[in-house]
């Protein structure tokens, strides 16, 4: 397990002395966070923050995952080039976003038409290459097949597979995006749901059926790699926390939540365990509801609201929840998912013993 210490350590520093740098270097080029005026007014007071610290976590996850295969002495494994690939991909379109927002001084960057386009071509050459790539045994990184904690008997074709990974990407970084609304709150849930990923991996490496072909073992590709990027990403998540934590002194913005969306489906759906995503990232799904739920409400009822506002947190905001309150008590929630989805994905062994 040298290359999940050496991709970790080297991430965790990248992620605390990098975010560091990335903090002076924004704040002499004055790109600060822009508030919305319709959100909570205690909001305010963070304008001028530093945005775009995704930018490090980024360059961390990357450069751990460098890292630990020149440790290992052995090339990287198309499996882990593609969550990379989709992390990266993600996090260029939030770059985008959050860019036009500093420049242009307004709140909101990119359109939704056109946000919603980059993340879709990003989803959509994910899911193409990502039945691509055949090893010896002729296992594809990703399958056609739907999977909870393996792939089940349920297979889609090509076609609705593309559909299927596309409502997967865009719902997870969309999930990931909405929960990023108070100091450390999205990068804390990631840690707990990268550091699940991890735990996976290396069950199905231990179990592999290239390996270990029992009846249980995992028909996985290069389950190992995506151990190392989720343990890089928890630990550049930890290092960006550092400076991220309340009162926070830069802000990841939509570079940084889209890409550890995206990074986070894509663990996911190569490793098999696309339907589990939604226990181990039950804090992004809650989330994600309460602003589908309120929106939906709206609507239908001509103006009335479930939510004094949505995402969720906010609401508890307008109650008079201190903000570490909530940020703590969602970390809670997203670690208590995150063991529920471990235990569910462990629960066959326990059926089976």
């Amino acid at each position: 397990m040298i290359g999940l210490l050496v991709a970790a350590t080297t991430a965790f520093a990248v992620g605390l002395f990098g975010t560091r740098i990335a903090i002076r270097i924004l704040v002499a080029k004055g790109y600060g966070q822009l508030i919305r005026d319709d959100g909570p007014t205690s909001h305010h007071v963070k304008r001028g923050t530093p945005t775009m610290g995704g930018t490090v976590i980024i360059v961390a996850v990357i450069t751990g995952y460098i890292a630990a295969h020149l440790a290992l002495l052995n090339p990287p494994s198309a499996s882990g080039l593609l969550v990379l690939f989709l992390m990266t991909g993600l996090g260029l379109v939030g770059f985008v976003d959050d860019y036009i927002k500093i420049s242009r001084q307004r709140s909101l960057g990119l359109r939704s038409a056109a946000k919603l386009s980059g993340q879709a071509g990003i989803a959509v050459v994910f899911a193409l290459l990502a039945l691509q790539f055949p090893d010896e045994r002729g296992l594809t990184p990703a399958s056609t097949a739907i999977s909870f904690i393996r792939d089940t008997p349920v297979v889609l074709p090509v076609a609705l597979f593309i559909v299927w990974a596309l409502l997967i990407i865009a719902g997870t970084s969309n999930g990931v995006n909405l929960t990023d609304g108070l100091d450390g709150l999205a990068t804390g849930a990631m840690i707990a749901s990268a550091g699940a990923f991890t735990l996976i991996g290396v069950w199905q490496f231990n179990q592999s059926c290239s390996g270990n072909a029992g009846p249980q073992c995992y028909e996985v590709r290069n389950p190992l790699d995506l151990a190392i990027i989720a343990s890089a990403l928890a630990a550049a998540c930890i290092g960006f926390l550092w400076w991220n934590t309340s009162p926070a002194k830069i802000f990841m913005g939509d570079t940084g939540s889209l890409a550890l969306g995206g990074a986070l489906a894509g663990l996911a759906m190569i490793a098999r365990t696309e339907l589990l995503l939604v226990f181990i990232g039950g804090l992004f799904v809650i989330i994600t509801m309460s602003s589908i739920l309120q929106i939906g409400y709206f609507k239908m009822t001509g103006g009335k609201r479930i939510f004094r506002m949505a995402p969720l947190q906010h609401h508890f905001e307008l109650k008079g929840w201190a903000e570490i309150t909530i940020v703590v008590r969602f970390w809670i929630v997203a670690g208590l998912s995150a063991a529920f989805g471990l235990a569910l994905f462990y629960a066959e062994w326990l059926v089976v013993s």
